[in-house]
Order: structure tokens, then sequence, then C-alpha cells
């Protein structure tokens, strides 16, 4: 009997922690992602035929890894009033705003002042659990491009986080 007690409060405890975790999510809304291509690069990976990546004169571009892990490219297409939701990476990503604009907002901006990147810029968001929310507060959608680097193998590339509570949304 009170074996089957202990099973039943774990139950409800990992059900409470599963149903307070989804209300603390803030999920998206008017976007659109696909998945372009996903690898994996090996931690002892040196480049082509074993060289380093870099031409005369010019300084080596390096990659530290741990472990291996995954790169995957995606095309996120954000409607105009659409948002990401708060969210994080599990490794840096490279974005690329090909058309319209995108507002990206930081989870440690008290003044939660956004910065707008339009069509034609690149930022780059620095993972590892950054919580940040991006917002097409423009007319026309926004079209990025994405590659996400030093994500665990067969992770996904966004991470759910709530809501700082420095923004008004």
């Amino acid at each position: 009997m009170k074996h089957k007690m202990l099973t039943a409060v774990a139950l409800v405890a990992t059900l409470g922690t599963a149903a307070v975790g989804s209300a603390l999510a803030t999920p998206g809304s008017g976007i659109t992602a696909a998945l372009l291509a996903r690898g994996t690069l090996e931690s002892d990976h040196t480049g082509h035929h074993g060289h380093h990546w870099w031409a005369k004169r010019q300084k080596p571009v390096r990659i530290a890894l741990r472990r291996p892990s995954d790169v995957a490219v995606q095309q996120v297409t954000v409607a105009p009033g659409g948002s990401t939701g708060w969210h994080s990476h599990p490794g840096p990503a490279i974005v690329i705003v090909k058309s319209g604009a995108l507002t990206l907002y930081d989870e440690d901006d008290p003044r939660c002042k956004g910065t707008t990147y339009a069509a034609g810029k690149v930022f780059v968001d620095e993972g590892y659990g950054h919580g940040h929310i991006g917002r097409n507060e423009g007319t026309t959608s926004a079209e990025l491009y994405v590659t996400f680097l030093d994500m665990p193998v067969g992770a996904e590339p966004r991470i759910d986080v709530p809501s700082p509570g420095n923004c008004p949304f």
C-alpha cells in the first residue's frame, strides 16, 4: 500500500511539474519554420582533408567543441504581428534577415528596449540558455535563415523559457 501511495504522489508531482512548465512557456504565434539541413560535426573535425579552414594570410576559423554536436539550418517566417515566444537555444545561432524586419528583445534588458534587424542584417544569438523573444512589428512577413551551432546530437534547436517579466508582452 505504501508503494502505491508513493507512486501516486510521484505521478501527481510529475504531472504538476509538466503543467507548470507548460503554463510558464510562451509559445510563438504566426511562425512557420522549415528545417533545410542538419548534420553532425565531430569534435575532432579539422576541416576538409585534415586541413584547418583558412586561406593564405587569413586567420583560421575554429570551432571549439566539447563533444560531437549538430549544426542545423532553418528557414523561419514570422507573419506581421507574429512572435517567436520567449525561448533560448542550446548553442549559438546566426540569423540572417532575408526580408522584412525582426525586433529582438533580451531577457536581461530591464527596459525592454528591442533591437530591430532589417533585411540584409545579421545577428548572433549567444544561446546556452540566454532567453529572448523575436517580434515582427512590421506590416510584411519577416523571412529569416538561422544556423544553429553546437547543439547536442539530436536536440531541438529551440528551448522554451518563461517570460522574464521585463516586457509587457
